[in-house]
């Protein structure tokens, strides 16, 4: 199938989200990647294949990924008390198992309290990390799933204490390098990413979301890797299997299995459902409404989308992945309403 099929569609996309430009990179199977690339940014330059974009949560599929890459290597277990890796933490009580940091049913807030690590210059990665050792948990283990960030913050500090490394370097060396992945985390690219626009709040651009050298020194184990839409295609896909190897059937059948049935949650209305399923790591589309995956895509397909205005995602009833990188942020919903269309597109096209 030849990506260029999808032009419509993506020019579709484009218009109804009120946006400049985009990277559409889809896969079928273990087929090489193709990669469409629309328009410009917000500053005006042209996007291409080879455009850097900040990856917002898709960052967590990495940071996932990085922690089951210890698991196949024995290193921990993902049934191991948090108490066991990190006894300092203070959500380190009975039931904060691995497990569910990654399926963010461990009882832990959103994210970490503002006055722990305030935004502002001079903010680390090691000051956030001891602000996530220092925060407690918000609700009883296993009760509801509350997507959020914190999670990710202790679970890249065990990779941290486990490799002796920080994040970044351990990131590198356990799932960017193997795969082939061009990404960088709390080091400046080469090329300046797209420019977003619609970036909401009352920061000055020095400390603008998303778009700011600064927020990408932050080094953010949940949102701060930069990455082309190729590489964000190649992390979702390591979760379907692809390349053969890089996990063990064992685990990736694990990881991409609900740990969450029941469990009610979500991030915020109106992404709260009443049956909330979550794998080690992925999103898992189930019954939830709305939702960003393609509506024609199997309730077992999964992923991840990232506030930034980007979604990674798999579906395995067609084998097909794909993996959307926008110029504009998802603040006006344009991912639940527009990449929705055009993901509808792809499962259907390459079936």
């Amino acid at each position: 199938m030849d990506i260029e099929l999808f032009r419509p569609a993506a020019e579709r996309c484009l218009f109804g989200a009120r946006m400049g430009g985009l990277v559409l990179a889809a896969a079928r199977g273990d087929a090489a990647p193709q990669t469409l690339a629309l328009g410009i940014d917000a500053a005006g330059a042209q996007i291409t294949a080879d455009s850097l974009f900040i990856g917002a949560s898709l960052t967590k599929l990495a940071t996932a990924l990085a922690v089951l890459r210890l698991a196949d290597l024995g290193a921990l277990g993902l049934d191991d008390d948090l108490a066991e890796h990190l006894p300092d933490a203070a959500a380190a009580r009975p039931g904060v198992t691995l497990r569910r940091i990654l399926s963010h049913s461990a009882g832990l807030p959103f994210d970490v309290s503002p006055e722990r690590a305030p935004y502002r210059i001079g903010l680390t990665w090691p000051a956030l990390a001891d602000a996530c050792l220092a925060e407690p948990p918000a609700t009883a283990p296993g009760s509801v799933v509350q997507y959020g960030n914190m999670g990710y913050g202790l679970a890249a500090v065990i990779v941290e204490r486990l490799t002796g490394m920080p994040f970044a370097a351990a990131l590198e060396d356990l799932v960017l390098g193997p795969l082939g992945v061009e990404g960088y985390l709390g080091s400046e690219p080469p090329r300046p990413p797209a420019l977003l626009a619609d970036i909401r709040g009352s920061n000055p651009p020095e400390l603008e979301s998303f778009n700011s050298a600064f927020y990408r020194s932050l080094a953010l184990p949940w949102a701060c890797l930069v990455l082309t839409a190729a590489g964000a295609l190649t992390l979702v896909r390591a979760f379907a299997g692809y390349p053969a190897g890089f996990l063990s059937p064992a685990l990736l059948a694990d990881a991409c299995a609900s740990q969450t049935d029941g469990l009610p949650g979500g991030s915020a209305p109106p992404l709260w459902y009443p049956d909330c399923p979550w794998g080690i790591g992925p999103d898992i589309r189930g019954a939830k409404q709305p939702h960003w995956a393609a509506p024609n895509a199997a309730r077992e397909s999964f992923g991840h989308a990232g506030a930034s205005g980007c979604i990674a995602w798999h579906d395995p009833a067609s084998d097909i992945s794909y993996a959307i990188m926008g110029t504009r942020t998802a603040s006006n919903g344009w991912l639940l309403r527009h990449a929705t269309a055009l993901g509808a597109a792809l499962v259907e096209g390459y079936r």
